[in-house]
């Protein structure tokens, strides 16, 4: 078994890389496009939403129309960006082992 010293240097690593990582994704831009570009939006790696643009004649449209697609394309963004999150996550702690913690 690693002695206690090695398990605090490979936390400390693993902690380093893991906030290098979230700067990374706060950093990182990702363009979600719904409703044939009608709605476009914005967001971070870290699900920050950043801007939404709606196009003038989609707010003409009926509103329950606009409210539905305004919100798939939220979800969309919100999933694209969680996904991107947590496969970098799993890229950046892949190969440490603390014994009893994972």
């Amino acid at each position: 078994m690693a002695g206690v010293g090695t398990l605090i240097k490979q936390a400390r690593k693993m902690q380093d890389k893991i906030s290098g990582l979230q700067a990374s994704l706060e950093a990182r831009v990702i363009d979600v496009s719904h409703g044939g570009g009608a709605v476009k939006i914005k967001i971070n790696g870290a699900g920050g939403f950043l801007d939404i643009a709606l196009a003038p004649e989609f707010l003409k449209e009926d509103p329950k129309f606009v409210s539905e697609t305004l919100l798939a394309a939220v979800r969309e963004a919100a999933d694209t960006a969680k996904k991107l999150h947590e496969d970098e996550m799993q890229k950046a702690t892949a190969g440490f082992q603390l014994p009893g913690l994972f």
